[in-house]
């Protein structure tokens, strides 16, 4: 015979303070406060926050969601050396790069980064480092490029092919670059994650947008599920198994505003979605924590938006 309590599940536990550990899906009565409760799932979502104090594009970007950096860039017209500091909320303005240029890759954190290639009036190999206060020159790279992928960090940091649809890839020791292994699609414009010897890379031109994504272990190339938007000069950061990528240029002509999650095998396209579709912007940040900033939309843009990736929280329960 069928039980009330199968028909009707279990009663509401009624409770003078918070359990310490629910479940997801787990209800319950305070009666302390007099307030119904649940464990819910809270979706990814994306947030506007602080806009940058220079409008650009085609900028570097590293670091942390409350601690990035975003440094060089294009105005439309001419080149920036201008370089930023964010703290989660606002941005602050930092000693200027030695050389202003565009489509550069930056590796690092906020107080220790470092800056490769990029354009001036061509494409140049120059390198510099970040200290938290000034800019210093450091070698130069092997190949002048720009719009290369870049993982890493100061003193270990990747440059990723680049324009011209190149497959090269060149390693930093905090000094001088050598050739890494060769990508199997050579790209312009690819996102990156990870470290310099446990990266990847995602997306790029070839010309057209690609979904194309390649895993590297430190000596080579290995191509991996591929991402579900064809994408290129996009947002991207986290490690090699837990990364995200966001909006960016798609072809024919246009942008999408498309989130997708790497769990170390495949792509999963999130719920959330890039509030505004962006080319060409900064990012820095984790899987769950990211922040996108700067890019084309196509005009030139100083917007900065956050990520929170899904998470469980005690939420109270109301009829509306």
């Amino acid at each position: 015979m069928t039980t009330f309590k199968e028909i009707r599940g279990t009663a509401v536990q009624s409770v003078s303070s918070d359990p310490s550990n629910p479940e997801e899906g787990q209800i319950w009565y305070n009666n302390t406060i007099g307030v119904l409760k649940g464990y819910k799932l809270v979706a990814d979502a994306w947030a506007s926050s602080g806009n940058l104090n220079t409008s650009r594009m085609a900028l570097g970007g590293c670091g942390t969601q409350t601690a990035a950096l975003g440094n060089g860039g294009y105005l439309n017209p001419g080149n920036s050396n201008a370089t930023e500091e964010y703290d989660g909320s606002t941005w602050a303005n930092q000693n200027n790069m030695g050389t202003a240029r565009e489509s550069v890759g930056t590796a690092g954190t906020q107080t220790a980064a470092v800056t490769f290639g990029g354009y001036t009036t061509a494409y140049v190999n120059t390198t510099e480092e970040y200290d938290g206060t000034n800019w210093s020159p450091s070698g130069n790279m092997s190949q002048s490029r720009q719009n290369r992928g870049a993982a890493g960090i100061q003193t270990a940091a990747l440059a990723i092919g680049g324009s011209g649809y190149i497959t090269n890839s060149e390693e930093y020791d905090g000094s001088t670059w050598t050739a890494g292994g060769a990508l199997n699609t050579g790209r312009a414009g690819p996102a990156a994650s990870g470290t310099q010897t446990a990266t990847l890379a995602f997306g790029g031109g070839t010309p057209t947008a690609s979904t194309a994504t390649e895993s590297y272990n430190g000596t080579s190339w290995t191509s991996v599920n591929s991402m579900n938007t064809a994408r290129r000069y996009a947002g991207g950061c986290g490690t090699q198994t837990l990364a995200i990528t966001f909006t960016g240029s798609i072809s024919p002509p246009g942008r999408t505003t498309a989130t997708e999650l790497w769990n170390g095998t495949s792509w999963t396209t999130s719920v959330a979605t890039y509030p505004t579709g962006t080319g060409s912007l900064g990012s820095a940040g984790t899987q769950t924590a990211a922040v996108g900033f700067g890019g084309s939309i196509p005009a030139k843009t100083n917007a900065t938006n956050e990520f929170t990736g899904a998470f469980v929280s005690t939420r109270k329960i109301t009829t509306s």
